[in-house]
């Protein structure tokens, strides 16, 4: 039975693994995650997850290693999580009545073999009122978020009107590809 370590300390991504029926551990790989200048921003989650994936990697030789990031993309800008309750709410605002893209990267690292991929779901919030951002934020506090939300919270609930891809994506990982992938 193969050993996976998990390169991640997401919650989400955690839960997500364990439903797929994985057994593993988690590692934190601390990694600079500012992408470079010229590159497309969807590249960067490829990118940052085969960093974080080859920093564990560097110690943990004979494990599986499995690694993602998650970004929100809106007009070719990258949503990060947000600083403060200010940023979460201009981040809010900006997706509100919109269509954004969330993109996560995965790298499954093996020994040298290493596989590398992206999904792409597109997410349609209807408008949200300033009412309803404020007690998203005040409530849920989704400052460890990308893009300031989860799917799975309340403003996902009520907020999104559609989404066409992965929903699990949306959360962090997509299971489904990286279950037939693994």
């Amino acid at each position: 039975m193969p050993t996976y370590i998990l390169a991640s300390q997401s919650p989400r991504r955690q839960q997500l693994l364990a439903e797929m029926g994985i057994s593993f551990s988690v590692q934190q790989a601390d990694i600079d995650e500012t992408p470079p200048a010229d590159i497309n921003v969807y590249e960067v989650p490829q990118l940052l997850a085969q960093k974080k994936a080859e920093k564990i990697a560097s110690t943990q030789q004979e494990a599986i290693i499995i690694a993602a990031d998650t970004v929100v993309i809106i007009d070719h800008v990258i949503l990060n999580k947000p600083k403060d309750r200010e940023d979460a709410k201009k981040m809010l605002q900006l997706l509100s009545g919109t269509m954004h893209e969330v993109v996560t990267g995965v790298c499954v690292h093996k020994n040298d073999a290493i596989n590398i991929f992206s999904v792409i779901t597109k997410v349609y919030f209807k408008p949200l009122s300033e009412t309803v951002i404020d007690f998203y934020i005040d409530t849920y506090k989704p400052f460890d978020k990308a893009g300031a939300y989860g799917i799975q919270d309340w403003i996902g609930i009520i907020g999104i009107e559609k989404i066409e891809g992965d929903y699990y994506n949306v959360m962090g990982l997509p299971t489904a590809k990286l279950y037939d992938y693994l």
